[in-house]
């Protein structure tokens, strides 16, 4: 598959940006702050009930023991009035993953601004708990499903921006985003017609871009 050509040319003011390419013209190109997606999150309380009687009825598993221990002696130095819960993976988790769900009073400051709080707990944990010599086990941290809305919202996105991208011949480039991020871009794009999704750039500058092709 191809990307559209189109004709790249344009006023001065138009605030796309043509992808650089010596030998074709191009489809326009555009930045989109992923932080919209957050725009219509309701912050109701959406916590499945079943997920202490989950909690309570799975094998030991020492690792995911080890990782709400750890995270409950990080909240109760940073004063949190919130509890911790062992959720059951969604389905397009990976068999290693653990996931946590907080849950409480303080949730809002756990979650901190556009989530960066939750991150570095979840960065924390996992540093915590994948000593060196022990198999991987991904710890997802979650507060009262603002991860699950937030990524739901996010490939909703990605889809509405999958649409104009194939519409408009325009390739779309989100601001960088986190790898799980990038994820959930690329999966929701994954086997959308007319576009491809590719992830370019460096550490936390990488980004995703949205490319339309040749019908």
């Amino acid at each position: 598959m191809e990307p559209f050509d189109h004709d790249a040319s344009r006023p001065s003011h138009d605030p796309f940006e043509a992808f650089d390419d010596e030998d074709n013209a191009e489809p326009y190109e555009t930045t989109f702050d992923q932080g919209q997606a957050e725009e219509g999150e309701a912050m109701e309380n959406e916590n499945d009930p079943t997920a202490s009687d989950f909690d309570r009825n799975q094998p030991p598993d020492e690792r995911a023991q080890s990782a709400k221990d750890f995270l409950r002696q990080v909240l109760i130095e940073m004063d949190m009035d919130v509890s911790i819960e062992r959720h059951p993976p969604r389905p397009d988790s990976s068999i290693d993953e653990i996931h946590l769900e907080i849950v409480g009073h303080d949730v809002g400051r756990v979650i901190g601004k556009k989530g960066q709080v939750l991150s570095a707990l979840q960065y924390l944990v996992n540093r915590a708990v994948n000593r060196p010599g022990l198999p991987r086990r991904h710890i997802v941290l979650d507060a009262e499903g603002y991860r699950h809305r937030r990524e739901t919202n996010l490939a909703s996105l990605a889809r509405r921006l999958g649409e104009q991208a194939a519409k408009e011949g325009k390739i779309i480039t989100f601001e960088p985003m986190s790898p799980r991020d990038r994820r959930v871009v690329h999966l929701a794009l994954a086997k959308f017609p007319h576009v491809v999704t590719k992830s370019d750039g460096e550490g936390e500058e990488r980004r995703v871009r949205i490319i339309p092709v040749r019908r």
